[in-house]
């Protein structure tokens, strides 16, 4: 067996300097590590998020014409707050808030294309109106 001691979900970029600043404006704060052009890493409850610049040598594993499948999400305290914070980004929810069997939830995307899918448990939302568009 072996012993992980940590995970962390990273995101590769060919702009990481404009990734960097979305999720730092995104989750208001700076990263705890950065090396411009290389790495920069935050540090969420029980995640760190990773994002590294794609080497020109490199670029060829990460081209993928397709939208990948990696979703990186966000429970937060209140749904409509991160959706108002993601349209003053520039990157409103495409689609409506979802009802699901654990709550609500939103799906986004950073500047990349990257989703994002931003939720709130059901003991904790009143139910949104479920024909809103926030587009």
């Amino acid at each position: 067996m072996i012993d992980i001691y940590r995970a962390f979900v990273t995101i590769a970029t060919l702009e990481l300097d404009a990734l960097s600043h979305f999720y730092q404006d995104l989750l208001e704060q700076a990263p705890q590590h950065y090396l411009p052009q290389v790495y920069a890493e935050f540090q969420l409850p029980g995640l760190r998020l990773g994002l590294f610049q794609i080497r020109p040598s490199d670029r060829q594993e990460f081209v993928n014409p397709q939208q990948g499948t990696l979703s990186l999400t966000l429970e937060v305290a209140d749904l409509e707050t991160a959706i108002a914070q993601l349209t003053t980004l520039g990157y409103p929810p495409p689609g409506s808030i979802i009802t699901t069997y654990y709550g609500y939830e939103i799906y986004a995307y950073d500047p990349m294309g990257n989703r994002l899918i931003l939720y709130t448990p059901g003991e904790n939302l009143t139910p949104p109106d479920s024909n809103r568009s926030l587009s």
